[in-house]
């Protein structure tokens, strides 16, 4: 793994294959290992740069609260560093977040962008006042707080089924620094609604739901409608398509990919 110094921090991250570049954000309390099992294939026909967002993983984890415009903009750096003038962004979760802020911020550098178990909409009331709980308890605790929150990332019946693929993500969870996973929560908390990135953006979009997603149901993350829009519901995954149903997410976006490069 390889780090850049962005932002005042150094970003921990992922970089292979070569040829138009995908970068892959992964979601709240999670890492670049979060695409193990999609980087391999993909990196065949693409360059595919996982980083850690801050907070998380490898990457620095300042104190305070962070941002989703602060985590875009340190996205933005690193690609600079690297030298990579545009690429295709599709972000997980908190990462879609991440992901939504940065095709509003800085458009010019996307060939195209999706949200992969996310949503445009912001945090409802008591949404918000969860993420304050959640900041509350990570700084309490970070191994009780992901034992809480992991089995709700899947679907119901993969928590007893799947249960290398639960722990697989636990184990990253575990290593998220408090004050990391404390930052992102506000930041999430704090985050606008971001439909009208997605109404009028002219630019490839993918938006990707699970089945049995018990986070972030069909309805919130299917807010857009045009001919640059692509929909796909994952048969059987709760929100965690890259472990639950790999080779499903995978062909969606080696799909999507090609629908954006083999045009150029």
């Amino acid at each position: 793994m390889e780090k850049a110094l962005v932002n005042g921090i150094n970003i921990a991250y992922e970089d292979r294959g070569e040829g138009e570049v995908i970068v892959l954000l992964h979601g709240f309390c999670g890492s670049s290992m979060y695409w193990d099992s999609i980087i391999p294939e993909l990196s065949k026909h693409y360059r595919c740069l996982a980083p850690d967002l801050r907070g998380h993983g490898s990457s620095d984890a300042p104190l305070g609260a962070y941002t989703i415009e602060q985590m875009a903009e340190d996205i933005k750096e690193l690609l600079n560093v690297l030298g990579i003038e545009s690429c295709t962004l599709l972000g997980h979760s908190m990462g879609g977040y991440v992901t939504l802020a940065f095709a509003r911020q800085y458009p010019a550098k996307l060939d195209g962008f999706g949200l992969i178990h996310s949503t445009a909409y912001a945090d409802s009331e008591e949404a918000k006042e969860n993420r304050l709980k959640a900041a509350a308890a990570a700084q309490s605790g970070i191994t009780t707080f992901i034992d809480g929150l992991v089995p709700g990332l899947f679907a119901e019946e993969h928590v007893e089924s799947m249960p290398d693929a639960v722990n697989a993500v636990r184990e990253i969870g575990y290593r998220t620094p408090p004050q990391g996973a404390s930052g992102a929560a506000m930041a999430m908390r704090e985050r606008a609604d971001r439909r009208d990135v997605l109404s009028a953006t002219p630019l490839p979009v993918l938006l990707v739901a699970g089945e049995k997603d018990r986070v972030v149901p069909l309805e919130r993350t299917f807010t857009a409608d045009g001919s640059n829009v692509t929909k796909c519901v994952l048969k059987g995954a709760g929100h965690m398509s890259m472990y639950e149903a790999p080779e499903q997410l995978l062909a969606v976006v080696e799909d999507f990919s090609r629908s954006i490069y083999d045009k150029k």
